[in-house]
């Protein structure tokens, strides 16, 4: 693992952030951690998005640390997860740990933290800028100071660092009464426009142009922002979900290299896909396979898609959760080399192998992979 430096770099030095893409060889990462997490505090912003038997237990265990149990298995999968990627060479960092349970408040509410599981939630790298986003659970507020000695090691050594304005989180951001919509109702969500909120996990890149779903926690101000602050060099598309409980993109739409893309086929109908996206193959995914253990049942945040979230180390290298056959043979039937991992224990505190990880540095340059 390799730790921040602490002097300031000349100014002549290439920035340490670079990352234009899913699937430029990797060469740097940010691995979450697990110490100190606990339960999300109770809001309707977390609630919406699992079933309301999960809902009601999740408020009453909120603010309380996850049990040993759970903790124990993920943390030895994590951390096997950060000791593979470094055998295969590329450099693995860590945020701080944190003790999450403690209170903290804003002038118009308080909250107890998450977790600092999930760096490519509150992080987006675009090229030589890593951008701190307005994420909408209170729960999270303050997430991006457990990287902050990452953060200012890299923008010392030469990388822009941006954060989004942080959202006040005010009963005005939410849907009163807010009600998932059933399968034949117009999409709705529980946040409004009232400010710019986003999670950086509703974006995928693929050079100049990002692909982005809106969703229960990034709303339309929060892509508008995004679109403004990168300029007309950027395009921002939006991709339609049918999921009637949106959060994160990659578990509805993979870029895994330059002309292939992984779409989920209860979330996405081919034929809506952005014009840009019909001149590359599209790779259905295949049906997940089932989760034989009842425990991770009842406390995974994710659904069944998660066979989804994988992680491109190069245009060919793929690390996928062993577990997921189906996934692994589908991967190598489109002509990838699979790296079976373990990380099915992680599933409760936020996703797989693309949520565990922020991709810090990849060896290439901005392009555009599309006319």
């Amino acid at each position: 693992m390799q730790t921040p430096s602490t002097t300031a770099a000349p100014d002549s030095l290439v920035s340490p952030v670079n990352s234009h893409n899913e699937w430029d060889p990797l060469e740097e990462i940010v691995v979450g951690r697990l110490e100190g997490a606990t339960i999300p505090s109770k809001h309707a912003v977390v609630s919406c998005n699992v079933p309301r038997w999960a809902a009601r237990l999740q408020g009453l265990a909120a603010g309380r640390r996850y049990p040993r149990t759970l903790i124990r298995r993920a943390q030895r999968e994590l951390d096997e997860f950060a000791g593979l990627l470094g055998s295969l060479g590329v450099t693995v960092t860590r945020p701080d740990a944190v003790e999450h349970r403690r209170p903290f408040a804003t002038p118009d509410w308080s909250a107890r933290g998450f977790c600092n599981t999930c760096p490519r939630d509150s992080l987006l790298v675009v090229g030589d800028e890593i951008i701190e986003t307005p994420m909408a659970w209170p729960c999270r507020y303050f997430e991006t100071h457990s990287y902050r000695a990452l953060l200012k090691d890299y923008f010392r050594r030469g990388a822009r660092w941006t954060a989004a304005p942080k959202p006040q989180l005010t009963d005005e951001l939410y849907e009163r009464d807010f009600r998932v919509p059933g399968p034949d109702e117009p999409m709705r969500y529980v946040l409004t426009e009232f400010e710019p909120v986003f999670d950086a996990a509703d974006f995928v890149r693929a050079g100049y142009d990002l692909f982005v779903t809106r969703s229960n926690v990034t709303n339309a101000m929060g892509i508008e922002w995004l679109r403004r602050h990168l300029g007309p060099r950027y395009r921002v598309h939006e991709i339609e979900s049918r999921c009637r409980t949106p959060m994160h993109i990659d578990t509805t739409l993979v870029l895994l290299a330059p002309g292939k893309v992984m779409v989920n086929p209860e979330y996405i109908d081919v034929d809506r896909l952005p014009d840009v996206l019909k001149s590359w193959d599209v790779l259905v995914a295949p049906e997940p396979d089932p989760i034989h253990d009842p425990l991770l049942k009842v406390t995974s945040m994710c659904g069944k898609w998660l066979s989804m979230n994988v992680l491109m180390l190069d245009e060919k290298r793929v690390i996928v959760e062993r577990h997921h056959t189906g996934m692994v043979r589908a991967l190598e039937r489109w002509g990838f080399e699979t790296i079976p991992c373990d990380l099915l224990h992680y599933a409760p505190f936020g996703g797989s192998f693309h949520c565990a990880t922020l991709d810090v540095r990849r060896r290439g340059v901005a392009q555009s992979y599309f006319p």
